[in-house]
């Protein structure tokens, strides 16, 4: 059999289609691939996007007790945060299309999650026990669960029993606070009634346990809320009661911290300034406090740190006054005059950040020092190059010789603001992780309990009297032993 003649001409003609063919192909894929953004524009925003970034809406009565603008411990009152409203905002690689929902402008909505096909669990990490990189706020905000269109069909709708009342959580009885934040998971009810709480889904406890007068029952979930840090919480004496916790705490079931940062682009997390941060600021470090009687020693560190700079000291525990009644015109005076600020907490506890830093500091255009939780701690909760912790510095002298050298180095100093205008700090809608938690069937397969709640609240470890760093030293001592 003859097979019939192609000519040389023909087939490298027909080799040449081909191969333009292929690479029309390959190039069509790799437009399409860059045009997606590799964070945001996907479906499985569950799947814990920003696990890599360690981590400007009001505060709201949602924020679960925060209602009294007055500091806990008698510094001076916060302020709310409002928007820097920067113009690098939908300019960053994130446009307002494509942020999450909980950003402010943002109208991204989550989907049902996905299953994994092998295992048909759910494709998210929801609780502590299935990562310990991050608070997981952003995964639950963006949890639906698989099968929500057929539990709003059938309508029935989980019971949220707040056992101490209403009042301290400053919401209404009903479904009125699911609707208002446009939760993405809403089919829940929030009641006062104690007579309910043998069929409530979950009964949550704020500050205090009160044992219910009824029998527990099987899948119910018992949950303690706790504002404060353990030096100023109750000792619950009632073992193998709660199953989940709600605190400001990252190891905490559903996190409730007093702020809760977020870049609107993981990718992007400093920006250049269009402006001196330090141009026509004279004095050099200020703190607004009245509590003198703190135990972890911040009086005492700021009197050392006096001896080597400028600290003015406003209210009962310094010779500046400046009136609560006037506490915009109070933080003017930080904005204005001077380049440091004091964010010291009134206690060292793992996580514990509090209004001082996140309202009266990062709020402002002064450039905060902490104290209170851990180095770590901070730098999973803070916009990057954003403060200076007293522990990386072993005395109050050292620090100062750092901060004179910022304040004579224009340039070094507004290093410290380039994280302005790259994210902002979102309302973390407790109440709608909530409800979207109670609809994961993963978590009442295998209900947790907490053994001991105060031994995780309070054991070794999550407090301490002193410095981390002193802390950290006699624990090493310790093991070397």
């Amino acid at each position: 059999m003859r097979f019939p003649k192609v000519s040389p001409k023909k087939c490298f003609f027909l080799v040449l289609c081909f191969a333009v063919l292929v690479l029309l192909v390959f190039n069509l894929r790799e437009l399409n691939s860059k045009s997606t953004h590799p964070i945001y524009n996907r479906d499985e925003y569950q799947v814990e996007y920003n696990n890599h970034v360690k981590d400007d809406a009001s505060r709201t009565t949602e924020m679960l007790g925060r209602l009294d603008l007055s500091d806990r411990d008698g510094d001076q009152p916060n302020d709310q945060i409002q928007p820097d409203d920067p113009s690098l905002h939908g300019m960053n690689g994130i446009s307002y299309s494509e942020r999450p929902w909980y950003f402010s402008n943002g109208v991204r909505y989550p989907k049902p999650v996905r299953r994994n096909r092998k295992t048909n669990k759910r494709i998210a990490r929801l609780l502590p026990s299935e990562t310990a990189r991050s608070d997981r706020i952003t995964n639950q905000l963006m949890f639906v669960p698989p099968n929500y269109e057929a539990i709003k069909r059938k309508g029935k709708l989980k019971t949220i029993l707040l056992y101490n009342g209403l009042g301290p959580w400053n919401v209404k009885a009903g479904r009125e606070v699911f609707y208002n934040a446009k939760c993405p998971v809403s089919t829940c009810s929030i009641t006062s009634a104690r007579e309910k709480a043998i069929t409530a889904d979950l009964i949550l406890y704020k500050d205090h346990y009160i044992p219910p007068a009824v029998p527990r029952s099987a899948h119910q979930i018992y949950m303690m809320y706790f504002l404060e840090c353990p030096y100023h919480t109750q000792h619950v004496k009632f073992p193998d009661v709660f199953n989940w916790t709600a605190t400001y705490r990252k190891d905490s079931d559903v996190v409730a911290p007093y702020e809760k940062w977020e870049y609107f682009d993981p990718r992007i997390r400093q920006v250049e300034q269009d402006r001196n941060y330090a141009l026509n600021k004279t004095r050099k470090v200020a703190w607004f406090v009245s509590n003198c009687g703190a135990r972890n020693g911040r009086l005492q560190y700021a009197h050392e740190l006096q001896k080597h700079i400028q600290v003015d000291i406003y209210g009962a525990c310094g010779t500046y006054k400046c009136s609560r009644t006037t506490a915009d015109k109070c933080f003017e005076i930080l904005d204005r005059d001077y380049k440091f600020y004091l964010a010291f907490e009134n206690s060292n506890c793992k996580d514990y950040i509090t209004e001082k830093f996140f309202v009266n500091a990062l709020n402002r255009n002064i450039l905060p020092i902490v104290m209170g939780a851990r180095p770590e701690d901070y730098e999973a909760s803070s916009p990057q190059k954003s403060y200076i912790h007293v522990d990386e510095f072993a005395s109050p002298k050292e620090l100062a010789e750092y901060l004179h050298i910022l304040d004579r180095n224009e340039e070094l100093y507004n290093s410290y603001f380039k994280w302005k205008g790259t994210g902002e700090f979102i309302n973390t809608y407790f109440w709608c992780r909530l409800c979207a938690m109670l609809h994961d069937e993963a978590s009442f397969q295998k209900p947790k309990w907490y053994d001991d709640i105060n031994d995780w609240w309070r054991g070794p470890g999550v407090c301490t009297n002193g410095s981390w760093r002193n802390y950290r030293a006699r624990k090493d001592a310790i093991s070397e032993e």
